[in-house]
């Protein structure tokens, strides 16, 4: 059998990438596959010889044989990936899905995916089962960082996304009277910004995502769009401190109320203050639980949390008779043995 140069049937140079040899396969086979030349005996040709040369290049054990041996690596790996009457088989098994079968009939998934079964106008009709017909997008992942009230509260924020969409002039092939197309420049789809609102759930938290259907990459053979997923981070706050669904909370406390008890207000992230009784003796970091008070559970009922820890101020700036009771309370501590 000839020696084909696989390189040159993708319009490739040898040190090419995985990724451009998928871009250039994708790109050849839209063109030359037998849906879009119907009847077309050398486009067939051609599309199988394509097909062969992506099998072979696309698998690293097989491209690295290919280019070690030359010409002669079919004899040393075994026949050529289109050997006629039969499809051609992985290690392991597993029929090649890029071949037809010995009948002609039969179209591989990923065409199914890149044209529909149906492919476009005057296309063979077929017989695959109606959901291999097309294929969803790709789901689409966007970072998004909210405040901790955001988070606490929940709401509506507006974003502008950026996805692709199929080129209308071309219909996602690319070119128009095999000429790139004058409108996407060949690449078969266009940019699409949009801005949408998205409701933030209450109790959302790092690493949390939010579903916005449809607004992902567009389908494939008529499929729909795959769905967009908002990523959540959190703001680091400069007051609260979160753990799960609990928040932590410093709140100063002077020295008298720590001596004789009192009250305090407690902030919540939604800018509310509760009062908390501080009972006589409270020593300094020490925390109380406000329940219920903390983080909406996300996927749950009621709230975390809430836990204040207490920060006793010492007085400054005191006057001479402050400093005298003060004196006056040291000695009476040190009579009783009490410091």
């Amino acid at each position: 059998m000839d020696y084909k140069d696989y390189y040159k049937i993708l319009g490739l140079a040898r040190g090419a990438s995985a990724d451009d040899i998928k871009k250039a396969f994708r790109k050849l086979a839209r063109k030359y596959h037998p849906d879009v030349n119907p009847g077309d005996k050398k486009a067939e040709e051609k599309f199988k010889e394509i097909n062969e040369a992506y099998e072979v290049l696309s698998d690293p054990e097989k491209r690295q044989k290919y280019d070690t041996l030359g010409p002669n690596w079919q004899e040393q790996f075994g026949p050529s990936p289109s050997a006629a009457g039969r499809r051609t088989q992985y290690a392991g098994g597993r029929a090649n899905p890029f071949d037809f079968d010995a009948g002609g009939t039969g179209f591989s998934d990923f065409f199914e995916a890149l044209f529909g079964r149906t492919g476009p106008a005057g296309a063979r009709p077929g017989t695959i089962r109606p959901d291999q017909r097309k294929r969803a997008g790709e789901n689409l992942d966007q970072p998004v960082e909210v405040t901790l009230q955001e988070a606490y509260l929940g709401g509506t924020r507006t974003f502008n996304i950026q996805s692709t969409e199929d080129c209308t002039t071309c219909r996602g092939m690319g070119e128009v009277g095999n000429k790139p197309c004058p409108t996407c420049g060949g690449s078969g789809s266009l940019p699409r910004n949009k801005r949408i609102q998205v409701k933030i759930p209450a109790g959302v938290d790092n690493g949390s995502r939010i579903r916005v259907a449809g607004e992902g990459q567009p389908g494939i053979g008529g499929g729909p769009r795959g769905d967009l997923f908002l990523v959540i981070s959190v703001k680091p706050d400069g007051k609260f401190e979160r753990k799960g669904d609990d928040l932590s909370v410093d709140v100063e406390v002077d020295l008298v109320t720590a001596m004789l008890g009192g009250e305090v207000a407690v902030p919540t992230p939604d800018g509310r203050k509760l009062l908390l009784t501080i009972p006589a003796e409270t020593q300094n970091d020490r925390p109380f639980r406000l329940t219920g008070k903390g983080m909406p559970r996300l996927r749950g009922e009621g709230n975390g949390n809430l836990y204040a820890r207490a920060k006793v101020i010492l007085p400054m700036n005191l006057s001479a008779e402050e400093r005298s009771l003060f004196e006056k309370l040291g000695r009476l501590r040190s009579e009783a043995g009490r410091v």
